[in-house]
Parts: C-alpha cells; structure tokens; sequence
C-alpha cells in the first residue's frame, strides 16, 4: 500500500522513509496536500564496478595542464 505524507513528517522522518522504501514500499509525499514526489526503492544494481572503464576514450590533453587563464578563473 502506498503511504501519503506531508512535507514535514518527510523531513522529520527522513531515515525511517527511506526504510521503509529500501523495504519495497512507496512513500508519496505531499505539500499543500497534493502529490509532490515519489520515494521508490532503486533497482538492485548487476554486478560491481570494474576500473578502466573509459580507457581509449580519454586522450593524454585531458591530463595537460590548465592555461593560466582557465586556472585563474578556477581558483576565483
């Protein structure tokens, strides 16, 4: 059964909404007393991660250093 909450119990109750969506429930909450948002629980992922993932797609002028230009107005 879905539950409807209102902002407030949302924020206040935070954690224990999470659990209960991580659990397979879904949580609608509500401002002004109209559906706002969703909590769902997230589609288990398939298998870990593995590095290298975009070797071949980054070229040696990523690791070139900034202009001086570039790194200035990064550091502003």
């Amino acid at each position: 059964m879905d539950a409807v909450v209102n902002v407030h119990v949302a924020k206040t109750q935070l954690s224990r909404l999470l659990e209960r969506a991580h659990a397979g429930e879904e949580i609608i909450v509500a401002k002004s007393g109209k559906p706002y948002a969703r909590l769902v629980p997230l589609a288990p992922t398939e298998g870990k991660r593995v590095p290298g993932g975009l070797d071949g797609r980054i070229g040696d002028e990523f690791f070139e250093e900034l202009p001086e230009g570039e790194l200035a107005a990064w550091e502003a």
